[in-house]
């Protein structure tokens, strides 16, 4: 497999959008190459048939290398990890990956969402949206996080009555220590706010493993 990546001038350690690019460019040159007379067009010609191989050689390996021996997808087998919250073993598999795709965007997202890095995990779910604008499990697992995270911002507000201002809206008045705490609302949003952390997590829990 080596000589595979000699013949493309890279290192078994290039991404495939790397592997991919190089064996475009070779193409390219030795597909016009190949039209110039004697030696020299006959040697791009056999240059063109050595590339394609090589290049499907190394396409086919990387797709065996993504399977493990139960012959599930690495994808899959994350999914199982991160159900009994194996973190260390999921990201260990993540960080394996050369090409990453929305779907391994998002999986990292559910890691970083389960040690409680909330950020980390939006960014993650924003680039696998970006890259999938269509799948309907990112952009659910999307909503709840930002339900969950003004819920979490509301909490940091008083309000009248004993709900919870929204940071967001312009009627907002000025937040002090005169302002009214607890009241008769206050164990609806407390619910409320409880069932909207529920549902994420169970949408992290439960939908890692779609496709």
């Amino acid at each position: 497999m080596k000589q595979y990546y000699e013949l493309l001038g890279l290192t078994e350690n290039a991404t495939d959008e790397e592997i991919k690019a190089r064996y475009e460019e070779l193409r390219k040159k030795y597909s016009e190459d190949r039209w110039l007379d004697g030696e020299a067009g006959n040697e791009a010609a056999k240059m063109l048939t050595k590339l394609d191989v090589a290049y499907e050689e190394i396409k086919e390996s990387r797709k065996e290398q993504n399977k493990n021996t139960e012959g599930k997808n690495s994808y899959e087998e994350i999914s199982e990890l991160l159900k009994q919250n194996k973190l260390s073993e999921a990201q260990t598999l993540l960080d394996n990956f050369n090409e990453r795709s929305a779907e391994w965007h998002y999986l990292q997202a559910v890691v970083y969402y389960k040690k409680n890095w909330t950020n980390d995990s939006k960014k993650q779910l924003e680039i696998a949206i970006e890259m999938d604008p269509s799948n309907t499990k990112y952009r659910a697992a999307y909503g709840k996080m930002n339900a969950k995270n003004e819920y979490a911002n509301q909490s940091a507000y008083g309000a009248p009555n004993g709900g919870y201002n929204n940071p967001y809206s312009n009627n907002r008045g000025p937040i002090d220590n005169g302002e009214q705490m607890g009241g008769g609302n206050a164990c609806s949003n407390c619910i409320s706010c409880c069932y909207t952390y529920l549902c994420i997590d169970c949408l992290f829990s439960m939908c890692c493993g779609c496709r």
